[in-house]
């Protein structure tokens, strides 16, 4: 995630949809007419275009934990982390690392117990380089990338780009200052910054679950 070959990857597959969407507006366009004001627009001399804008990535949270896919343009929160539901706890288990992690031989209760209490798994050297390298996390990666990976996306993007820029506890006014900064000077149309732990109680979080049973198949109350 946090690589030039993954910020020119975002690229090629951001732009790949930008030109289809494009492309699929000017047939409609040309079948029932383009959108009011195209002669004002950026459009006006594109031909036929039934829709001003055609992209937009949106926020998708829960829409992910239902569907059990990767939030958006996100990294990872966790490996394993709590997930805070109105009074119900879920432990939440990514499922590739949980497969990988059982097909290798090196899964246990109580490395996931580690896990959710670090969040990250970079340090820990019971797991193999491999697998730490393909699971990095939201904290593992600098703030600067974050914002590195959103313009990325941005920049084959009509509307604004949903994405939160993860901060650690510690986080200063002159980080959160750097990452504003940052994102006005890579064309961001709009930016979302969370300072871990600045709310006594959030939504995703890492603790203890020694008290708890450990589960498997991704999800689990406790």
């Amino acid at each position: 995630y946090d690589s030039q070959s993954a910020l020119t990857f975002a690229n090629r597959v951001m732009e790949y949809i930008q030109n289809e969407a494009r492309s699929e507006s000017r047939r409609l366009g040309a079948s029932r007419g383009s959108f009011p004001n195209v002669g004002e627009s950026i459009f006006r001399d594109a031909g036929p275009m039934r829709n001003a804008t055609v992209t937009s990535i949106a926020p998708t949270g829960t829409i992910s934990t239902i569907a059990d896919v990767s939030s958006g343009v996100e990294p990872l929160f966790s490996v394993g982390y709590l997930r805070n539901a109105l009074d119900t706890t879920i432990l939440m288990v990514n499922p590739l690392f949980e497969a990988i992690s059982k097909e290798r031989g090196f899964y246990s209760s109580s490395l996931l117990a580690r896990i959710t209490r670090t969040g990250s798994i970079r340090d820990i050297k019971d797991i193999p380089d491999d697998v730490r390298q393909l699971f990095p996390v939201a904290h593992d990666i600098a703030p600067e990338f974050h914002v590195k990976m959103q313009a990325a996306f941005q920049k084959h993007v009509d509307n604004a780009v949903s994405k939160t820029i993860n901060l650690p506890k510690n986080a200063t006014l002159n980080d959160l200052r750097r990452v504003f900064l940052l994102a006005h000077q890579l064309a961001c149309k709009g930016i979302t910054v969370y300072r871990y732990g600045s709310k006594r109680k959030q939504a995703l979080t890492l603790g203890d679950i020694d008290q708890y049973d450990t589960c498997a198949s991704g999800v689990c109350n406790i």
